[in-house]
């Protein structure tokens, strides 16, 4: 979705103008066929994985990086640590984003002030995964329910240092206003700041159930040649490093990225052409369950 130095924009804009240009029906439709899915966690286990992160968001955020900072590609909000906007409730975890007026840095990266029209959550898991010689699967997923309303960006990916050094891969990110639809994506460049990964690697779904009313499980595999997207327990995509756009994954190998949660408000992603008017847009909540990471040989 998105990372954290100013070439990000380069990465939203890709991704927005590689959505943009989607003909309407272009859209493969998945069966999203359980309203309320959960992860069958013994029979993953049973299958071969072993689960090395857990969170279930009971006690704390203690094992997460909140941001306190504006992000990149126009978006509209200041990520804070209030309990407004980032809490614990029931054994979730609950992003918020709040129409209100913020003071604080425009990045993370850089003193200058800025004030934002909205407030909104964005947090990092502290330790890092990678697919490498010594775990050369690592399968990661969260139970997520979507927020609704237009200009709301919520995601769920994972993304290392240096952009896009290091990778980047987008399990889940949506827009509020299509409640039955959301994305995927990969990035990685040599090159900070550029990615070299095809303008068309995005691509988006049409479910048979509301993302935002129900709960569903997001899940990806990282291998050294192959990216596998799965909702609710199913592959609904894969790529290889021998057919593009898939061409750049074995490039990631080895790679640290973390774990990153968060909803962002309008921005780039939202043009059609020109950005959303603040005034139109519609805040929401994101629902996270739980976050597992689990590696296999």
């Amino acid at each position: 979705m998105k990372h954290i130095i100013h070439s990000t924009f380069l990465l939203f804009f890709i991704a927005s103008i590689t959505i943009s240009c989607k003909k309407k029906g272009d859209e493969p439709t998945i069966a999203a066929d359980t309203m309320n899915y959960d992860m069958d966690e013994a029979a993953v286990i049973n299958a071969g994985w072993t689960k090395t992160m857990d969170e279930p968001f009971n006690n704390d955020l203690s094992n997460w990086n909140i941001w306190q900072s504006g992000a990149y590609n126009n978006e509209y909000q200041y990520y804070s640590n209030s309990t407004n906007n980032i809490h614990l409730n029931n054994g979730q975890l609950i992003i918020t984003a709040i129409k209100e007026s913020a003071t604080g840095n425009t990045d993370p990266y850089t003193t200058t002030q800025k004030t934002f029209a909205f407030t909104s959550g964005r947090m990092e898991y502290k330790t890092p995964i990678s697919a490498n010689s010594t775990t050369p699967k690592i399968r990661y997923a969260a139970r997520i329910k979507l927020p609704a309303g237009y200009g709301m960006w919520p995601a769920f990916w994972s993304t290392g240092a240096n952009w896009p050094q290091n990778g980047e891969i987008d399990v889940m990110e949506a827009k509020g206003q299509l409640p039955f639809a959301y994305g995927t994506n990969y990035f990685y460049g040599s090159t900070s700041g550029i990615s070299q990964v095809p303008s068309n690697s995005g691509l988006n779904y049409t479910t048979t159930k509301d993302l935002t009313k129900y709960w569903h499980v997001y899940e990806v595999i990282w291998e050294e040649n192959k990216l596998t997207y799965m909702l609710n327990g199913k592959v609904i995509r894969t790529l290889t490093s021998d057919v593009a756009p898939g061409q750049y994954i074995d490039d990631m190998f080895g790679k640290s990225q973390n774990i990153t949660l968060n909803l962002a408000v309008g921005g780039d992603y939202f043009r059609n052409p020109n950005l959303p008017d603040p005034n139109d847009i519609v805040t929401g909540s994101m629902y996270v369950d739980w976050v597992k990471v689990f590696t296999s040989n």
